[in-house]
């Protein structure tokens, strides 16, 4: 098994064109770091799991005002 194998799926930045916070109709903000989401009006932050963004709000962390 190479590093290859167990590297997680990078999230494709070209979605954040098509995206938008699934509260606010907003933009988003690509955090790599933490590998999520950011909507700065709506104070959520979506995570990305295995390359797919969990556009969900009851999935999504708050952020600290």
């Amino acid at each position: 098994m190479t590093d290859d194998d167990t590297a997680k799926p990078a999230f494709d930045r070209h979605m954040l064109e098509a995206l938008v916070c699934p509260r606010t109709q907003g933009p988003l903000e690509y955090d790599a770091d933490r590998q999520e989401l950011i909507s700065k009006s709506a104070g959520l932050a979506y995570p990305i799991r295995d390359g797919i963004p969990v556009m969900l709000v009851d999935e999504a962390r708050r952020l600290d005002p």
